[in-house]
């Protein structure tokens, strides 16, 4: 990849003495303390340190008197009155000289806070995030056109190449509901022999339990819901029908030792319901902890969530269930995944689930659009100095084969835009 294509990590970030008048966040930003009717509200002067004998009013003023006149026209009203002395000096004026030394000695304050604000942000990232490639089921299941199952097969194959290590290679559910995985025991059994990745398979109920084990799966996946409404249009019972299903199908996993993921949807908001109660998701995650999921992933089915409403529902979560424990699933409907993933990372979760060239979709969440993709993920993780183990240019040919079999572009800004460069290089 050339520096070009590479991601823009903090260490490629530009000197700080460039961007010392940036305005910045710091947790010693000072407050003005100018008059509210001088027009300009409310003002924050950031990144300053009041540690020393200058106020940070004082050096406010005096690098920006030439800025604002009304303040040369405030300071000019008291030359010579009762304030002066008697050489005609305003008593608190400082000298050229003063004034410079103050400014940089301001700037380095101003540097080391832009430095520990920088460090907090990253020392606060894991470094190293496993991704649950989810784009042959999850990605794949919403899609009109069928997908040959020699297509799947490649599709995982190449994703396995990329360096990816978990990967969910279909769902054991009724064909009459999701016909494009009707051939589920096709591709578990031209895959059921790979040994260099997890490929976890997704099962409603004990039938599909048996089908999934008797097909040759070796990782399983279950999912419920935190929305009530959305339980029943997906799987067709409430809730806690569901988890009495699930504890069933975890009894027998536990026998066979099988790990068993758990999935919840619509963890931020749900398309009949809406907003989703934090309180609501912590309960059912707790419920399949309780069962034995070795992990849960929290899904943002409809995609309507932002940190505001991501990052609460995570504290709920995690006063429940060990965050180690947890993983996100976002779907980028309202552009916010990115976002979403690094409020995520920022709370202590390590896995994300996306999906190759941003495939998705849900059939029973009208207007969802595709998972995140894992292209965009991978770039982002790498910029930000948090391993992978994925292979970005690999990762691009095997989003590049379904895309091209779909007919239509891939749903990666990142490799829409590493093609772009390549193509005019």
């Amino acid at each position: 990849m050339s520096s070009l294509e590479e991601p823009l990590s903090f260490e490629k970030l530009p000197s700080m003495s460039t961007i010392d008048r940036i305005q910045r966040f710091s947790s010693n930003a000072c407050r003005s303390t100018m008059a509210d009717d001088s027009g300009m509200g409310s003002c924050w002067i950031e990144g300053r340190n009041c540690s020393s004998s200058n106020s940070c009013k004082d050096d406010f003023e005096d690098e920006n008197i030439d800025a604002f006149p009304w303040r040369r026209h405030t300071k000019e009203k008291y030359k010579g009155n009762s304030f002066s002395g008697g050489n005609g000096m305003a008593y608190g004026s400082v000298s050229d000289t003063s004034r410079k030394r103050n400014h940089q000695r301001s700037s380095e304050c101003d540097n080391t806070d832009i430095r520990n604000t920088a460090n907090k942000f990253l020392s606060g990232l894991p470094s190293f995030v496993k991704i649950v490639e989810v784009g042959p089921r999850d990605g794949l299941q919403n899609e009109k056109k069928i997908v040959p199952a020699a297509v799947k097969v490649e599709l995982i194959h190449k994703l396995i190449s990329s360096g990816l290590r978990v990967i969910e290679a279909t769902s054991f559910v009724s064909p009459k509901w999701v016909p494009q995985l009707a051939d589920a025991r096709d591709v578990m059994e031209a895959v059921k022999n790979i040994d260099t990745a997890r490929l976890p398979v997704l099962v409603p109920n004990i039938k599909g339990f048996q089908a999934a084990i008797a097909a040759g799966a070796k990782d399983l996946a279950i999912f419920a819901s935190a929305s009530e409404s959305f339980s029943k249009s997906n799987i067709n019972c409430s809730i806690e029908e569901s988890l009495i299903r699930y504890r069933a199908v975890a009894m027998e996993a536990k026998k066979l030792s099988i790990p068993v993921r758990g999935y919840i949807s619509c963890t931020v908001g749900c398309p009949v319901e809406g907003h989703i109660s934090p309180s609501k998701v912590a309960y059912v995650a707790k419920q399949l902890y309780d069962m034995g999921c070795f992990e849960i992933s929290l899904a943002d089915t409809i995609g309507v969530g932002t940190p505001g409403t991501v990052i609460p529902m995570l504290a709920a979560v995690m006063s429940v269930v060990p965050v180690e424990k947890l993983a996100v699933h976002f779907h980028d409907t309202y552009g916010q995944s990115l976002s979403n993933i690094l409020a995520s990372l920022q709370m202590g979760i390590s896995i994300i689930d996306s999906s190759v060239a941003g495939l998705g979709g849900c059939p029973y969440a009208k207007g969802a659009s595709g998972n995140v993709a894992t292209e965009d993920v991978v770039y982002m993780l790498h910029g930000i100095g948090v391993k992978t183990g994925v292979d970005i240019g690999k990762l691009m040919v095997a989003g590049d084969l379904i895309s091209k079999y779909l007919g239509r572009p891939s749903g990666s800004k990142t490799a829409t835009a590493l093609n772009r460069v390549a193509a005019s290089a």
